[in-house]
């Protein structure tokens, strides 16, 4: 399954400068590993030493915080849009 993933303008260096790109996965974990082996560098970004998403990355698919679907299994239908969203600190 096609899917787009955006990129944070923090992190489009490693896209080449892509705000979004197209991998093939059905599901988020699937489609952000294709998305590391076209770019590496996404993985140790994106995930802990544990595998798990860093606390301070969010992923959304279809306008949805996959934290509150199935995590990184939430699967991921041909044509979706993933969103990796840094969290924003501040005061």
């Amino acid at each position: 399954m096609s899917v787009s993933i955006r990129i944070p303008t923090q992190l489009r260096t490693l896209a080449g400068g892509a705000g979004e790109v197209s991998v093939e996965g059905g599901t988020v974990k699937e489609a952000l590993s294709a998305l590391d082996a076209a770019h590496p560098g996404f993985s140790g970004r994106l995930f802990d030493e544990g595998g798990q998403l860093r606390r301070f990355v969010n992923v959304f698919v279809a306008d949805e915080d996959v934290r509150f679907l199935d995590g990184l299994a939430t699967p991921v239908g041909d044509g979706q849009t993933i969103s990796i969203v840094p969290a924003v600190a501040g005061g």
